[in-house]
């Protein structure tokens, strides 16, 4: 039985689970003075020596923080692959109407919905997907940051733009609702990104370009090509490219995009942050040139004074 929960919890154990299990209070003091098991924390050991790796060490902080803990916010973030590396401070939530022990390197948060927001079947405890990133949204410095967890969460296929809108129907008080209900009409639309965000709003929208296709599939030859956004009726595709989205490999294969639209008659514009975010205007001078050669009957507007489109 003890070698079922070591298993389970990747080697840490907690005093009640070895002594349910038939280990005595001596046969568990004589594992820690021979070095074969050390103390963790208050009553939570590792049965094995060396390094403790990432998921013992949050094991043993979710069973150290007691009844009803679940790890949440960007430690349960990163257990579901929202974010890419390990946050320093480990993050519990625990029932409103728990008291906190402080543990070295963990933030313990409160709340009622500690029980339903845990995942039904992830171990270790933690909360659901969406529940978590209502939590990041939550605890979030300003609008932009929180609504980048909503993009970041669909664009990576975690979950659903559905499954959040009940998410965030079912809390009363959530800051920064009408951004964030935006940002899921954006997402619904295909954005994958905030910088396909960006341009959505900022570009296109604000200067009355015509509503591309977003992330629309384009057939090819043993596969498929998804185009970020594609004007289909004026056979115009514009790629937006982020920070990190080409390393090496990825090169040789966005070249390929490009020379097959071109080939098929497709024009392709590439663009990257620092134009969306410096020179949207000039952006949108650009792409509604192509588009009227290509045939779109409209034009462009000006977002302003300072906008670099004048009128028609």
């Amino acid at each position: 039985m003890l070698d079922e929960v070591c298993e389970r919890q990747h080697g840490v154990v907690t005093r009640g689970q070895a002594l349910a299990s038939g280990l005595t209070p001596g046969a568990i003091r004589s594992r820690l003075r021979s070095g074969r098991w050390r103390r963790l924390f208050a009553g939570v050991y590792a049965t094995f020596t060396g390094p403790l790796p990432r998921p013992a060490q949050l094991w043993a902080v979710v069973l150290a923080s007691g009844r009803g803990a679940v790890l949440s916010h960007q430690t349960a973030a990163e257990l579901a692959g929202l974010i890419d590396d390990a946050a320093g401070e480990i993050h519990v939530t625990l029932p409103a109407d728990r008291s906190v022990v402080a543990l070295p390197g963990v933030r313990h948060h409160l709340s009622v919905r500690a029980h339903t927001a845990r995942h039904p079947t992830r171990l270790p405890p933690q909360t659901r997907v969406e529940d978590t990133v209502m939590d990041l949204t939550q605890s979030a410095r300003e609008a932009s940051q929180a609504v980048g967890w909503v993009v970041r969460a669909c664009g990576r296929r975690l979950t659903t733009v559905a499954r959040l809108r009940d998410a965030f129907a079912a809390r009363a008080k959530l800051r920064w609702r009408a951004h964030l209900a935006m940002a899921l009409e954006d997402v619904a639309s295909g954005c994958h990104s905030m910088l396909e965000i960006r341009y959505l709003r900022d570009v296109e929208r604000r200067h009355g370009l015509p509503t591309a296709q977003r992330q629309a599939v384009r057939a090819r030859r043993g596969g498929r090509w998804y185009d970020d956004v594609h004007y289909r009726d004026y056979r115009t595709i514009v790629e937006l490219d982020g920070p990190q989205a080409h390393p090496e490999d990825a090169l040789g294969r966005d070249k390929r995009r490009d020379n097959a639209s071109v080939a098929n008659g497709l024009g392709t514009l590439r663009y990257g942050p620092e134009d969306v975010s410096g020179r949207p205007c000039d952006m949108a001078a650009e792409i509604a040139t192509v588009l009227r050669r290509k045939g779109w009957r409209g034009y462009p507007r000006s977002c302003g004074p300072a906008c670099v489109i004048t009128g028609e």
